[in-house]
């Protein structure tokens, strides 16, 4: 039986890949930060048989103690501060968290396994946010990075430092560079949740109407689930490497709200959509696009679920979510 530990496990994708796992007779262990942990129920409700540690990515020796408890063949470190306009609000936290605690789990890792280092494979959760301010269209593995962000400053150092250890220490550490992915389990602060749970609420004559950012900015969305598997492929390889991970597609919020309104039977949703300037990011990305032509070569892997399902799905989960919370 193999062993893997999950850092980040609360999160969308951390949830999606501990199921993925488990359904492959992994034993599963998850790193969770903080004993009073708001989304410790959820993980325990969701994904019961995953073994759980208490730990910080800012902390080297919480890390090191879980690896010794859990003694993983693989690691994926997808604990991060994930939301990208948060990063503006306290980019020092966010520099430490996304970037420092990479090399901590890094450095941990090659720590705690110490001559038997071949033997562990290490996963590092890369992100579009890095190519920024994008130096060609679709953007692949050798495409120059250009953060424009706090978090994607702090991602780029992680996968970069991934690199290092990879080429310093023979390690089997790869990154996935992975474009937008959501899910009906995304957090409602990011744009797609946002949208989906508005859409379900004014449908349901709950709320009156939302207020968004930029409408034309561009992303390359799709579904975790799928991505995971993509995770979890690059670590069965026999050679670690990067690999961008994309639907290949881009689409922006208007067609976003074009997909989502139309599922709850609105045609024009422009009486609902107000926007603000305070949504605005500071250094906007305005077009993501990825080329997955080297995952689907070497892994074998290709996108499942199409933006329009991945909406649908949304808007339906928070449709029945808003509907079973009105009759609580």
């Amino acid at each position: 039986m193999k062993r893997a530990l999950i850092t980040g496990i609360t999160g969308q994708d951390g949830l999606y890949l501990a199921e993925l796992l488990l359904s492959k007779g992994y034993e599963v262990h998850g790193l969770i930060r903080g004993q009073n942990n708001p989304k410790l129920e959820l993980v325990r409700n969701v994904v019961p048989d995953v073994h759980l540690h208490t730990g910080d990515l800012l902390d080297q020796s919480s890390l090191t103690r879980t690896l010794k408890a859990a003694a993983p063949d693989e690691v994926y470190n997808l604990g991060a501060i994930s939301y990208v306009a948060y990063s503006w609000e306290n980019a020092s936290l966010t520099s430490q968290v996304t970037g420092i605690g990479v090399l901590n789990m890094l450095e941990s890792l090659r720590l705690w396994a110490g001559d038997d280092l071949s033997g562990v494979r290490f996963y590092q959760a890369s992100s579009s946010e890095m190519f920024g301010k994008v130096q060609e269209v679709p953007q692949r593995e050798s495409t120059l990075l250009w953060p424009r962000s706090p978090y994607g400053v702090s991602k780029v150092y992680g996968h970069y430092m991934t690199i290092n250890y990879r080429e310093s220490y023979a390690m089997h550490a790869s990154s996935g560079i992975l474009f937008n992915h959501e899910s009906p389990r995304r957090g409602p602060e990011f744009v797609t949740r946002k949208v989906s749970q508005a859409v379900a609420r004014i449908k349901l004559g709950l709320q009156d109407d939302i207020t968004l950012g930029n409408l034309d900015a561009k992303r390359d969305w799709g579904f975790a689930g799928d991505y995971v598997r993509a995770m979890w492929l690059m670590l069965q390889q026999d050679q670690a490497d990067d690999y961008v991970i994309s639907t290949g597609s881009t689409h922006s919020i208007r067609d976003l709200l074009d997909v989502a309104f139309a599922r709850v039977g609105i045609d024009d949703w422009t009486p609902y959509v107000k926007q603000d300037p305070r949504f605005m990011r500071p250094a906007e990305v305005d077009l993501l696009i990825g080329d997955s032509t080297k995952a689907k070569e070497q892994l074998g892997w290709v996108p499942e679920v199409s933006f329009t399902q991945l909406v649908e799905m949304m808007v339906d989960n928070d449709l029945a979510e808003q509907k079973a919370l009105a009759r609580s």
